[in-house]
């Protein structure tokens, strides 16, 4: 994305040597949000286009960027919420199962008599959204037909929680496993051999009744016509595939350090690095300040908790009342402090996994709109745990 020139530092230098970043981690930890603030930010600093595409379900996003409606078709975000000094152009589409797996039909049918019979059958809307993980493997069929079109520099991808988003890794796998098996040559069976039809009459004879011949016949015309397009799922798949581990692409991890979500974003890391896919970043939400980690901050505390007593003012107010306030507000900022370099332990732990850690802390309001975005983005791009003021990250 960053053709000649210098790259810039840490999380910035990553977006701009990449052409796509996929941000992935535990649920509830703001990676929705810190995957548009991303996009955003980079968008406002460099003359690219970059897109945001989420594969999550939630619908957070287009409210922040002001996009009512957002679909599978990518949208472009107002270039005046982005601010009078922005460089670049953004947009952002929500990845939609149905109009992408009608789409890939179409594509990768051996002709147009064979897409319309898959379209027009009866199983065609409930088995595309359940079978085979079918919302991940639209998801990376998606992700690759928007990076091979070339419209854009940079694609910044938000997909579901951390064990889902294993999922997506391994769809297109699955699904190629899917057309090879038993099972699907059994239901295709009938249309391939008439010795089939023969052994299988007195089973076939009892589905009908339960079932319907119709229901059987739908099945069976289903997967066949949907075999015949294997060769090209399978070929598209070992394409995205191949895409995931090259150096266009790399890996974020997104967290909060609270227990249950570290030891998700650990495990996906450890994932990561186990498939041979480029983890370039982890990034964690909701972050102590780092004033808390302050050692004569420590120290202020400690000797205001011992020293209540002393300190209380003696005038207008209760002289017991106001001790105890003091030691309660000593006591609660030792205790935050502890929490605090608890926090920082574990990020050191974290850079055994990727050398780049970075870090949002908490803010004062959540992001609403694209400027909170801009806001969040900055501090990740530049590495600035403490702003003055800003968004927080919902849920």
């Amino acid at each position: 994305m960053n053709p000649g020139g210098e790259l810039p530092a840490g999380l910035e230098g990553l977006l701009c040597s990449k052409k796509v970043l996929v941000t992935c981690g535990p649920g509830g930890v703001g990676k929705t949000t810190t995957a548009a603030a991303l996009a955003a930010q980079v968008a406002r600093r460099h003359d690219v286009s970059v897109l945001v595409l989420t594969i999550d379900p939630a619908k957070r996003l287009a409210d922040a960027l002001g996009l009512e409606g957002i679909g599978n078709d990518e949208r472009q975000v107002d270039p005046a919420m982005l601010g009078d000094q922005a460089r670049g152009r953004l947009f952002a589409a929500m990845l939609d199962t149905k109009q992408s797996w009608d789409a890939l039909v179409r594509t990768h049918a051996k002709d147009q008599a064979t897409a319309a019979q898959i379209l027009s059958n009866p199983l065609y809307q409930n088995i595309t959204g359940r079978f085979v993980q079918s919302h991940d493997y639209i998801a990376m069929e998606r992700l690759f037909e928007l990076h091979e079109s070339g419209r854009y520099d940079l694609i910044v991808v938000d997909t579901p929680p951390t064990r889902n988003a294993l999922d997506f890794l391994d769809a297109p796998e699955r699904l190629a496993d899917f057309f090879s098996s038993r099972l699907l040559r059994w239901l295709i069976a009938p249309y391939r051999s008439r010795v089939f039809n023969l052994a299988s009459k007195p089973f076939t004879q009892v589905a009908d009744r339960i079932l319907g011949a119709q229901f059987l016949a739908d099945i069976a015309e289903f997967f066949f016509a949907l075999q015949s397009m294997y060769d090209g799922f399978v070929a598209r798949a070992k394409a995205v595939q191949a895409l995931l581990r090259s150096d266009a692409v790399s890996f974020c991890v997104v967290s909060s350090l609270e227990m249950t979500p570290a030891r998700e974003a650990e495990f996906f890391a450890t994932e990561l690095t186990a498939r041979g896919l480029d983890l370039g970043a982890i990034v964690f939400n909701k972050v102590l300040p780092a004033s808390l980690r302050d050692r004569e901050a420590l120290l202020t505390a400690q000797l205001l908790g011992e020293r209540a007593a002393e300190l209380a003012p003696v005038a207008e107010v209760d002289p017991q009342l106001a001790a105890r306030v003091l030691r309660e507000a000593a006591r609660s900022f030792i205790d935050f402090a502890a929490l605090a370099q608890a926090e920082e332990r574990a990020r050191r732990a974290f850079r055994a996994h990727c050398d780049l850690v970075v870090a949002a802390p908490y803010f004062g309001d959540d992001v609403a709109d694209v400027e909170g975005l801009l806001r969040l983005g900055g501090v990740l791009l530049d590495g600035t745990e403490e702003p003055t003021a800003g968004p927080s990250m919902p849920d």
